[in-house]
């Protein structure tokens, strides 16, 4: 059955299908997220997942080694892979929405990288197609922690 919805100055058309689909849609604790978490964890990385006092609440952080990363749904984010689509119902509503988030993500990467936060951004298409790849851009941003690195090397003498 369709109904219409005032949201954000649009007039929705909206049927109960795809609003119980979209309400199963999760925020946290996602797959893409859930294999870059096990990624950092077998890297030795230590990090938070309750980030809201960051800008742009990122989805991992820490705070000590002042890094963050933001897990992008392709959708959502508008990464520009096969993912990227735009809903027809609604359209005016979902190209507004995509664009403030587009914008909101750029401002809080921009605020993080200021207050000296190396910012790391993994694409949910990313941890589907090469997960090997993902944990080889968390090398390069992040590095290992000191933990990682074999005694031999840590040590200046033998």
């Amino acid at each position: 059955m369709k109904h219409y919805r005032l949201r954000e100055g649009h007039l929705l058309v909206v049927d109960d299908a795809t609003s119980a689909r979209m309400g199963l849609v999760r925020q946290r604790g996602t797959s893409p997220e859930l294999v870059v978490r096990a990624a950092l964890s077998a890297l030795g990385h230590r990090f938070r997942l309750t980030n809201r006092d960051l800008p742009g609440s990122p989805d991992i952080a820490n705070r000590a080694r002042r890094w963050a990363v933001f897990v992008h749904g392709c959708f959502w984010h508008r990464h520009g892979c096969k993912a990227t689509t735009t809903p027809g119902r609604n359209r005016a509503f979902w190209e507004a929405k995509f664009q403030r988030n587009v914008e909101r993500d750029r401002r809080s990467i921009e605020a993080l990288t200021a207050d000296g936060y190396t910012v790391v951004v993994i694409w949910e298409c990313e941890t589907k197609r090469d997960p090997e790849r993902v944990r080889v851009r968390l090398i390069e941003a992040l590095g290992a922690p000191a933990t990682q690195i074999p005694a031999s090397l840590s040590s200046g003498s033998e």
